[in-house]
């Protein structure tokens, strides 16, 4: 198990190295940004001053081993559009993205498991029917036409919760609940699909031979085995709240580190769009080991042998 750690550890670490390599490149095939910044009255004496002060005078080469000896320090530079240091601008907008992906999360997988774990046990009942219908309602409606009915309804014409902005305790009702409706439809049905490969298997069909009462063969036998799937995707969906919801934020000026991203591609202020994206890249890999390790304690049959 401690060979197995080590070794998924070092290749998260090599992941991240690879993906820092890649953004680092790719940003910079989208134009020279001291384009943005000078006048144009500018001459080329300003315009080398500019590239000076902003590193791009230098070899790409060398701007990269000076990069990623800065991403090992935790230093992603000064962001050429705001001039103020990335950690700086990325930590708020970040803690803004938790706090909404955080909310959305939490509420949305504490109703979807047991309403897919029931959907799931009264199968083709009126009830699992009627699962299915808003299932497929809460994945096919589009987030900005739900957050505007849910601010109308709710922020316009009962005048209970705030509109937008981030001012508010209550400010993140409306965003959560918008981000939260995709999310309980999409872990409802993964939880559904799960419980169902799980209970027509053999030894839970033995368990009720054997007499255990329906509540023990399905939530200590069925759902215990079918959770691990639905952890995994669980997970998955937490990150991608937070690093998907470009569309909720603007709706509701939520300031998320969506808005800055797009933000900064058109500004192209590449210390803030390679940040941004190792760090996203950084939550996936890392959510993915630590999933990898809770699974041997939630199914002890599982055991690593790497």
């Amino acid at each position: 198990m401690r060979r197995y750690i080590l070794s998924r550890l070092i290749q998260s670490i090599v992941s991240i190295v690879v993906v820092a390599a890649i953004i680092f490149f790719l940003v910079r095939l989208s134009g020279d940004p001291s384009q943005l910044l000078i006048g144009m009255t500018a001459t080329e004496k300003d315009i080398a001053e500019i590239r000076a002060n902003l590193g791009l005078d230098k070899s790409v080469i060398t701007q990269f081993s000076i990069f990623m000896e800065n991403i090992f320090l935790g230093d992603f530079g000064k962001s050429i559009f705001y001039q103020r240091p990335v950690t700086e601008i990325l930590g708020g907008r970040l803690i803004a993205s938790l706090q909404l992906g955080a909310a959305a999360i939490a509420w949305s997988v504490l109703l979807a498991v047991p309403i897919g774990v029931y959907a799931a046990v009264k199968r083709n009942s009126f009830f699992d029917r009627g699962i299915s219908a808003i299932v497929i309602f809460g994945q096919s409606a589009p987030s900005f036409w739900l957050g505007l009915m849910l601010m109308l309804f709710f922020a316009v014409w009962l005048d209970i919760l705030p509109v937008m902005g981030r001012t508010e305790p209550l400010g993140i009702v409306l965003p959560s609940l918008t981000l939260g409706v995709w999310l309980l439809a999409t872990v409802a049905r993964m939880t559904r699909s799960c419980m169902l490969d799980v209970l027509d298997t053999e030894y839970v069909k033995l368990a009720r031979i054997k007499g255990l009462s329906e509540r023990v063969v399905i939530w200590k036998h069925a759902f215990r085995n079918a959770l691990i799937p639905v952890l995994t995707f669980s997970t998955m969906m937490f990150i991608f709240a937070i690093t998907s919801a470009v569309t909720v934020e603007t709706v509701f000026g939520w300031p998320g580190i969506g808005q800055l991203t797009i933000q900064a591609v058109n500004n192209r202020d590449f210390p803030i769009v390679q940040a941004v994206v190792i760090v996203i890249a950084s939550m996936y890999i890392m959510a993915n080991f630590a999933v990898d390790i809770l699974y041997a304690y939630i199914n002890p049959k599982i055991r690593y042998t790497k």
